[in-house]
């Protein structure tokens, strides 16, 4: 249980004492300080006090050690986005950072996606995955990197390396938009999804190349998701005006070889 380190690392965060705590909660400095010190246990009334002064949810205050989340996952559950608020259970992200503490953005190439499918929520897994930064992104978000493989995706090619930011509350996920998706299964995915979660409690995933049908995914199956950001790729996308141009060329010479015969034919 990880109530007594919670309440004194959220006092801190927000500059508060415990003289500040104990009046806007209506009890003793001391009754504070026990509850601390993990020396007095609250009843319900000073649990459902704490989750509505710091707007967590009780079993978050609880069973999640809040020390140990990334910066960025702590400021989500700040904003609101704690699931357990929404009867699910807090998905916790293995993160790392740099030198000035600021978080890096994980690589997750070809090779390490076998890997990450066990390891993703390992700390010492994410800690030798490849690291770098993107100076346009938000510092106050949490992104990672994934390389792609197959044409399911296309334009966006094979091998090409797409960046997400990190989905606390799956219920956010937008109709339309493109997400990489660790599965139970499948291992990682790169879809179009159509969230389905609050009505059916599945997701249905579609691929940008029409020779791919959609298929199912049921929530039980999700292990992580992230938004699509950009991609990042080698290959020069093909030039669909000089296609344009080539079929018309091609098709003039084709009319003009008609014609010709047409003539012959006709002597």
């Amino acid at each position: 249980m990880f109530f007594s380190s919670n309440i004194k690392f959220l006092r801190k965060r927000r500059g508060c004492t415990q003289d500040d705590v104990a009046g806007v909660l209506e009890m003793k400095r001391s009754t504070l300080s026990g509850y601390e010190n993990n020396i007095a246990q609250p009843g319900m009334e000073a649990l459902i006090s704490f989750s509505n002064y710091y707007k967590i949810a009780i079993d978050t205050l609880i069973r999640i050690n809040l020390t140990a989340l990334p910066e960025s996952q702590m400021r989500q559950i700040e904003r609101g986005y704690d699931v357990f608020l929404k009867g699910s259970n807090l998905r916790i992200l293995a993160s790392t950072v740099g030198p000035d503490n600021e978080e890096n953005i994980e690589l997750v190439s070809e090779k390490a996606k076998a890997g990450y499918s066990s390891g993703f929520a390992d700390p010492e897994y994410i800690s030798i995955l490849p690291t770098f930064r993107l100076p346009f992104l938000s510092r106050q978000k949490k992104y990672r990197t994934f390389q792609i493989s197959g044409d399911s995706m296309l334009p966006i090619p094979h091998g090409a390396y797409v960046t997400g930011v990190f989905i606390q509350n799956w219920t956010t996920i937008r109709d339309k938009d493109a997400y990489i998706i660790l599965t139970a299964e499948e291992g990682i995915v790169f879809k179009v999804v159509e969230n389905r979660i609050k009505s059916e409690g599945k997701v249905i995933l579609h691929s940008l190349n029409p020779l791919y049908d959609p298929y199912e995914l049921e929530v039980k199956d999700i292990r992580e998701v992230w938004q699509f950001v950009h991609y990042i790729s080698q290959e020069v996308p093909e030039n669909a005006n000089a296609e344009n141009y080539y079929l018309t060329e091609s098709v003039k010479k084709l009319r003009e070889e008609v014609k010709i015969i047409q003539t012959r034919l006709k002597l």
